[in-house]
């Protein structure tokens, strides 16, 4: 996945600057699924420009500076249709938490418990911010953008719970251990 398509997507629901792309959509619906900060999503915008993906247009404005306005072209849409359909390899995981475990006998187990708490609140609060995402359920009145969106919603939740509680086992490991 690239965070091209991504924005691709999101264009496509509505036209946005990049600013609303960030604030509005990277900051408080994505950022589960794909971070970026406010500079990656000007580049890509720049190349997606570019590629003659999406298109911008100038909003004059006399009281501020004035906007750039993205939206989809029909190129950008196709290629998008050809990403929704293509298949997608598995990620590369990098978890540097379990790197540092993995090499940790050498600390002691005051200090693995450090790491371990300090993974589990940062977990918690992830977990957090996903329970406050409010999309219908999907025994409720939804529509098809909201039944997948909950449901890629529902595989993050149980993958943060099932951290959390992984690293509460952890915890009660470390702690048993001499």
């Amino acid at each position: 996945m690239s965070l091209a398509h991504t924005i691709l997507g999101l264009l496509q629901q509505e036209e946005m600057t990049g600013y609303d792309l960030k604030t509005s959509c990277f900051d408080q619906c994505v950022a589960h699924l794909w971070p970026a900060d406010q500079a990656q999503i000007y580049r890509t915008l720049d190349k997606l420009v570019e590629q003659g993906w999406i298109s911008c247009s100038i909003e004059i404005q006399s009281d501020r500076p004035n906007r750039k306005v993205y939206s989809v072209t029909e190129a950008g849409k196709a290629e998008f249709s050809r990403w929704l359909q293509c298949h997608q390899p598995l990620p590369t995981v990098r978890e540097p938490l379990l790197v540092q475990l993995f090499f940790a006998a050498q600390l002691s187990n005051t200090a693995i418990m450090k790491l371990l708490e300090q993974q589990l609140a940062v977990r918690s609060k992830k977990l957090a911010e996903c329970d406050n995402i409010h999309l219908p359920k999907l025994d409720e009145d939804a529509n098809r953008e909201q039944i997948m969106q909950r449901l890629v919603l529902e595989l993050v939740v149980q993958r943060e719970q099932t951290y959390i509680d992984w690293l509460k086992t952890a915890i009660d490991v470390i702690k048993r251990t001499p």
